[in-house]
C-alpha cells in the first residue's frame, strides 16, 4: 500500500479559501464586514498575522477591502466595490465637514433626516 505524504497546506490559504467560498457562494454579502483579525484568530486558534495574510490574499484578489480602523469588507461583485467606494467618498466628506467645523449632532441630525422615511 503506497502511503505517499501529501504536503501540508499553509493555514492562511485554508483561511482565505474558506473566506472565499463563504464571499462567492453569497453567504458573506456586499458590503458585510469581516470579523476583526483579533476575533478571526480567536474564533480560529491561529496566529493574528495567518489571519491577516489570509485577509491579505482575499484582498488581492478582489474580494475584500480593508480600511483603516473601519475594517475589511467584502466587495466581491459591482454592487460591493461601488457601495465600498460610495463608503470611502462619505466617510472622507464627513471628515472635510468636521475639519470645517460642523459639529457631530449636526452631521446625525442630516443622516436622521435622510433615513426619516425608512
Amino acid at each position: 500500500m503506497d502511503k505517499t505524504i501529501l504536503p501540508k497546506r499553509d493555514v492562511y490559504l485554508e483561511i482565505a479559501d474558506r473566506y472565499e467560498k463563504y464571499i462567492t457562494l453569497g453567504v458573506l454579502k456586499p458590503g458585510e464586514k469581516l470579523p476583526s483579525v483579533r476575533r478571526a484568530a480567536g474564533e480560529l486558534r491561529v496566529n493574528p498575522n495567518t489571519v491577516q495574510r489570509a485577509y491579505s490574499l482575499l484582498e488581492e484578489k478582489g474580494l475584500i477591502r480593508s480600511m483603516p480602523k473601519k475594517g475589511a469588507f467584502v466587495t466581491f461583485g459591482a454592487e460591493g466595490e461601488a457601495r465600498a467606494l460610495a463608503l470611502d467618498t462619505f466617510l472622507a466628506e464627513l471628515v472635510r465637514l468636521k475639519d470645517e467645523g460642523v459639529s457631530k449632532d449636526t452631521l446625525i441630525s442630516a443622516i436622521e433626516e435622510v433615513y426619516k422615511n425608512d
